[in-house]
């Protein structure tokens, strides 16, 4: 074990500073995540359901937006390594419309789909709450998409610390605006889920207008800012990347998906279902986000490496994150084993939703050492921007095996709800040995 800490001690304070200020932005949007939830679901069960499906239908295009943006981050890490700013501000100009185009984009895709929410086989008593909330998440793709390239911009010059208090300040004004408009709290109307919906919005809108007035007015990004200006739209710089965008948002999509599709399933089995896994996916984010963090970081340490051509740096990286990740990993299933009524009673107090909660702890732990290895070398993979192999192992991982597990396990097999979360293991760990082969061979490749 100390033969192993020496090996890879600089490694590991490397990924930690790195992903430290990423994993307290994280985690303060998993108390959001949670303060959404809560105060949603004390409000009513039909309003935690309703806000079940529809934030699991977007995920999808949320994590399509996200992917997309992280195609930047090996491209300007390498850059950084390379100490080219002005590239950079260029690369951000050329990123800014490409990912702009492509949010509207799914925007236009998630109103065709909002035109046919009702065949989707939701309870009926839900649709007048699903069709408004629906509407006011769609009006937030495209401030994410903003915020994210300029996010993942500063992750890639190791300035993790700014984004982090962005979306810090965020939370808490999402949290602040729930508080007012949920309940009808200080004067304003009591608008219950609509009222969560519009506190979101206005979050999402607050945090790519801070990060753009800090980018134009600081005078420590004004390189930067002058290779933005000075830059032009170039096909070949669209073109680099769009190479490096599409997989691994392609990827995340066909992820999410398979948890939009597994929402879905839930639907089919009540309200009571739904709420109980809404409340298992927003427990589990806890242990994504927290992986995630360190994941990016990983990405980011994995492309600086890859702009000096360094594979054994690469690979060290790599495995040093995936120490520190497996670890989190422990510490979380840990808690969702020690605090699983603490964690069920704060969202509802519906005694049917409770019982059908707990039942469901047992899957989420096993699903998490997936989850913790594929975020690992899917984000040391885009790190090193040899990225095409995303699409076909997730859409082989997600679509092939994990929808159709999703559903044996539910139905056919008479799991319910339980199969449905123990099904996740099923894709993860299939994307966790794959990521794995890919990078290694990516790596020797750079060698």
């Amino acid at each position: 074990m100390n033969a192993v800490f020496a090996k890879y001690r600089e490694n590991y304070a490397a990924i930690i500073k790195l992903g430290l200020p990423i994993l307290v932005g994280q985690l303060g949007m998993i108390v959001v995540a949670f303060a959404d939830n809560i105060m949603v679901g004390r409000y009513s069960t039909a309003a935690l359901a309703s806000a079940s499906f529809v934030n699991n239908v977007f995920n999808v295009a949320t994590f399509a937006v996200l992917g997309f943006t992280y195609g930047l981050t090996p491209l300007i890490g390498a850059l950084f390594s390379q100490k080219r700013s002005d590239t950079i501000g260029g690369m951000i100009r050329n990123g800014l419309l490409l990912n702009l185009l492509f949010a509207l984009l799914v925007t236009l895709v998630m109103w065709v789909l909002w035109l046919n929410v009702d065949r989707l086989g939701q309870p009926g008593e839900l649709l007048p709450l699903i069709r408004p909330y629906y509407l006011i998440v769609l009006a937030g793709i495209v401030p994410v998409a903003i915020f994210n390239v300029f996010a993942q911009w500063l992750f890639a010059i190791n300035r993790t610390a700014l984004p982090m208090w962005i979306i810090l300040s965020a939370n808490a004004l999402n949290i602040f605006g729930n508080y007012l408009l949920i309940y009808g709290n200080w004067g304003f109307p009591e608008l219950g889920l609509i009222g969560a919906g519009y506190s979101t919005l206005i979050s999402r809108v607050f945090c790519p207008v801070v990060v753009i007035a800090i980018f134009f007015t600081a005078k420590r990004f004004r390189a930067y800012k002058e290779g933005l200006c000075h830059s032009r739209i170039s096909s070949r710089v669209l073109g680099q990347i769009n190479r490096t965008s599409w997989p691994v948002s392609m990827q995340m999509a066909f992820e999410s998906g398979s948890f939009t599709v597994a929402a879905v399933m839930a639907g089919w089995l009540g309200a009571v279902s739904l709420a109980a896994f809404q409340i298992i996916v927003i427990t589990g984010t806890l242990g994504f986000c927290i992986y995630y963090s360190m994941g990016s970081a990983v990405s980011v340490l994995v492309a600086n490496a890859a702009g000096l051509n360094d594979r054994t740096g690469m690979r060290r990286i790599a495995f040093a994150g995936y120490h520190i990740i497996l670890t989190l990993a422990t510490i979380s299933s840990l808690v969702f084993i020690f605090f699983e009524e603490q964690m069920i009673h704060a969202f509802t107090e519906d005694p049917a939703v409770i019982a059908a909660t707990v039942t469901l702890i047992v899957p989420l732990v096993v699903y998490q050492l997936g989850d913790a290895t594929q975020i690992t070398f899917a984000n040391a993979l885009r790190g090193t921007s040899q990225v095409m192999p995303m699409i076909w192992i997730a859409f082989v991982s997600y679509m092939l095996f994990g929808i159709p597990a999703t559903y044996i396990f539910a139905f056919p097999l008479g799991l319910g709800t339980y199969g449905i979360i123990l099904s996740f293991s099923v894709s993860l760990f299939i994307a966790a040995g794959l990521f794995l082969y890919f990078f290694l061979r990516a790596t020797r490749r750079a060698g």
